[in-house]
């Protein structure tokens, strides 16, 4: 059985800081291979945005590929590009990894016209990832908006794989409305057997919506909450860092302790387009995954 290769860190892979022969692709590192892939599946979430389950064809690089929650992949469609994408997730026994994509540009619009049984390409795992290990012991909160609430499925499942070495982890989810709220068929089984507390906001309600109104910020408000003495997982739209983190910092916890996903226009993955960088800081390498601290010392990062 071929043996499972350990996630990448590629900070540390000295392999692709050099110029790559694309003539010779069985000499490239796997960082750079595209497996050809299957779309499995196909969940529609709302309007916008799908859920889509995606196989590595080949078995034996089906087995080998594993990634840290938080990291992500780059999605090719043969003749439209490519683009990236968070891991939102793994299907049973990791037989696919899932991707939710919102349907917004001219990738996304065509792989929003695919069916199951589509071929694309995958190529990654990049980037950095959530520190899950590091908060053992602690409790934790994932404060998301929107669409952020999809690279924070991979993170929060590996907690509630080992439920028992974390302390209390609240969810706090808000969207524009109530349409817009993904994942719903999950709560259930996020508080039930998972033991999370879940949160749900939105900043303009609807016939029928009984639930909270306002924006996110407001259920950092909860007395309940131990915001001092967590950790804290932050996805969304950039806007939305600056006023989460600065509650929470408001409020006793450390900037170290604050974790979010930055979005930059990433092409390759590698550090080698120069799209995404920030100063020095190259957000497909170095990130996407900041601690708030450093973030705050990036000059123009949100």
């Amino acid at each position: 059985m071929t043996p499972l290769l350990h996630p990448y860190d590629v900070t540390r892979e000295e392999k692709i800081r050099e110029p790559l022969d694309f003539a010779d692709r069985a000499g490239l590192k796997d960082l750079d291979r595209c497996f050809r892939s299957e779309i499995v599946g196909i969940v529609p979430l709302t309007g916008h945005e799908k859920l889509f389950h995606v196989r590595i064809s080949d078995a034996a690089e089906r087995e080998r590929f594993a990634f840290h929650p938080g990291q992500f992949v780059m999605v090719e469609l043969p003749g439209f590009g490519e683009v990236p994408i968070s891991i939102a997730g793994t299907g049973p026994d990791n037989s696919y990894i899932e991707l939710c994509i919102r349907n917004a540009g001219n990738v996304t619009a065509m792989l929003h016209r695919a069916a199951p049984g589509a071929v694309i390409g995958l190529r990654g795992p990049f980037g950095s990832w959530y520190p899950i290990e590091k908060m053992k012991g602690e409790s934790i909160i994932f404060i998301a908006g929107g669409l952020g609430i999809a690279p924070l499925r991979a993170p929060l499942a590996k907690v509630a794989a080992s439920r028992a070495d974390f302390g209390r982890v609240h969810v706090l989810y808000g969207a524009a409305d109530p349409s817009q709220l993904l994942f719903d068929y999950q709560y259930d089984q996020w508080r039930r057997v998972d033991d999370v507390t879940l949160d749900i906001i939105v900043e303009q309600g609807a016939p029928g919506w009984t639930g909270r109104t306002g924006m996110v910020t407001d259920l950092l408000e909860n007395p309940d909450l131990p915001l001092a003495r967590s950790y804290a997982i932050v996805c969304g739209p950039p806007v939305m860092f600056k006023y989460v983190c600065a509650r929470l910092s408001a409020k006793g916890m450390a900037m170290d302790r604050m974790f979010v996903s930055l979005e930059r226009r990433m092409h390759c993955g590698m550090g080698k387009c120069c799209r995404c960088n920030v100063g020095s800081t190259y957000v497909c390498m170095d990130g996407p995954v900041f601690d708030f601290w450093t973030v705050m010392n990036l000059k123009e990062s949100i």
